[in-house]
């Protein structure tokens, strides 16, 4: 997965008869720090991002100039600037000129009575807010597990902002079925996370399914889903046959073309009603775009958001990154139940099968699968409905939205819940059994989630990314709105408060 470079840098006294003193103990720090991040960052396919330590401690102007010009040779998109001791505020200036103000900065420090690296955290910091620049502040001992949490959750959040501000966004067809919040707004997406659109019509997907597609890929993609699933495959000998799951396997290796060809980082499609009439149903498509996995073995989940949602595919982009590479799941709002307080989330397609069960391997998790025929009255090429149910446990939700132009992300700790098989098919029933279900729980409540979601679509990962993803908001400029509990503990940072 792609992360960028990650600079850490020790600030000191500017007195030589102090930091020679101190200097080893205090570069003991930094690269413990280093070594900490390194192997409690990793990601789920094993990388982790680069982590630069400076080669000296910040003592002097030309030293602070020196390390942060050597940073920024190296590509560091992230600074954290570690304190031990007392040190000389003004030093933080010519450090961060050098590295560049537009990256993610955190303060990190001791507390210590003695070594008041919280004393030199707060004055130098504070310089740099002065002046408008925005930074992330943790104070805590190095050992500490709860600071470590802390300072994993910036960096996901960091790395997320970051990773996405080269990314290109791949539209496939525009936006669906005339959905005004599943467009592409340029502008505030630009300025917020850095990220740009290419629209392709879906003529092109066509043409590379008729004239481009490796046929023999698409057999051997035939062959693992019969292998898997074996009667789990519903055929009917008309919405899914062996040649109309072939073209769900086109349109998916027409996209994985096209995606490499004009450079798209995540993409969206249309479908809805062009392909979905004409050629085929999207889904199986989607979810082995979100899967980690094809019959051709593990790959890095590529996200695909149906319908061309573009603020989904933006939000599932921000929960990969958060979560280390995970999947993300993409469902519609679809109805809440009062009784039980809870919500069954649901939608044709774009459900990665690694929700079922959470595996790696991938027969693990279809083993819990079944393909449906398409529902001929919204579906009229054919083609197979992927139907599961969602693995219970600790999940995040979230969704990214507009206010008079102004970007907002309603965030959500919640749960897929673990229901007895003859609930589950009962609620599913209420919806459409032949598509793939999230039984959800919220922290927060009916009432607040009505009043403040912006549209109809919604996104998860697993897991508790509420402060990860919270924190990548405010690096980005984007409001965020935890609801439940957890919003009403958020302490907002200064630069919300004071306007």
């Amino acid at each position: 997965m792609r992360t960028t470079p990650i600079g850490i840098a020790m600030l000191n006294d500017e007195r030589p008869h102090v930091w020679q003193q101190n200097s080893e103990a205090n570069e003991a720090v930094v690269l413990k720090w280093a070594e900490t991040i390194r192997q409690g960052l990793k990601n789920e396919d094993g990388t982790a991002p680069e982590v630069v330590v400076a080669s000296k401690t910040v003592t002097s102007t030309r030293v602070a100039q020196e390390v942060g010009e050597e940073l920024r040779r190296a590509g560091v998109r992230i600074l954290i600037m570690c304190y031990n001791v007392w040190n000389f505020p003004f030093l933080a200036w010519p450090l961060v000129n050098t590295v560049g103000r537009d990256v993610p900065i955190l303060s990190l420090s001791n507390n210590n009575g003695q070594f008041p690296g919280n004393v030199g955290l707060l004055a130098s910091d504070g310089a740099l807010r002065q002046a408008g620049v925005r930074t992330h502040r943790i104070v805590g001992d190095i050992d500490d597990p709860k600071t470590h949490a802390q300072v994993f959750d910036w960096l996901r959040a960091a790395e997320t902002v970051t990773t996405m501000r080269n990314e290109v966004f791949g539209l496939y067809g525009g936006h669906s079925m005339g959905m005004e919040t599943g467009y592409y707004h340029l502008v505030p997406t630009l300025k917020a996370l850095g990220v740009t659109c290419r629209q392709i019509d879906q003529l092109m997907l066509v043409k590379m399914m008729e004239n481009e597609v490796d046929e023999a890929e698409v057999e051997k993609g035939l062959a693992w889903f019969e292998k898997m699933l074996g009667d789990r495959i519903l055929w009917d000998g008309k919405m899914l046959t062996p040649e109309t799951l072939k073209n769900q396997l086109r349109l998916y290796l027409a996209m994985n073309l096209v995606n490499e060809e004009k450079g798209f980082d995540f993409c969206g499609l249309k479908g809805q009603r062009e392909l979905t009439e004409y050629v085929c149903l999207g889904d199986v498509a989607e979810m082995l775009m979100n899967d980690p996995y094809d019959w051709r073995g593990p790959k890095e989940p590529v996200v695909c958001a149906t319908e061309a949602d573009a603020y989904a595919a933006v939000t599932m982009q921000m929960l990969k990154y958060v979560s280390g590479g995970l999947p993300s799941l993409f469902m519609d709002v679809r109805l809440y139940l009062p009784d039980m307080d809870i919500w069954d989330w649901c939608n044709s397609g774009n459900h990665a099968s690694w929700y079922a069960n959470q595996s790696f391997d991938p027969a693990e998790n279809l083993a819990k699968v079944h393909l449906h025929p398409a529902l001929e009255f919204y579906f009229k090429a054919g083609g197979a409905s992927v139907e599961f149910d969602a693995k219970p446990g600790p999940m995040t939700f979230a969704r990214l939205g507009l206010w008079d132009d102004k970007p907002f992300l309603v965030i959500m700790k919640g749960e897929s819940m673990d229901l007895a098989a003859e609930e589950r098919a009962r609620i599913n029933a209420l919806t459409d059994p032949t598509w793939p279900h999230v039984h959800a729980k919220l922290s927060g409540s009916f009432e607040e989630f009505l009043a403040v979601f912006p549209c109809n679509h919604v996104m998860g990962t697993v897991g508790d990314k509420v402060r990860a993803l919270t924190m990548a908001c405010e690096i980005a400029g984007i409001t965020p709105i935890v609801l439940g509990p957890e919003g009403q503990e958020r302490i907002a940072p200064i630069w919300e408060r004071v306007q």
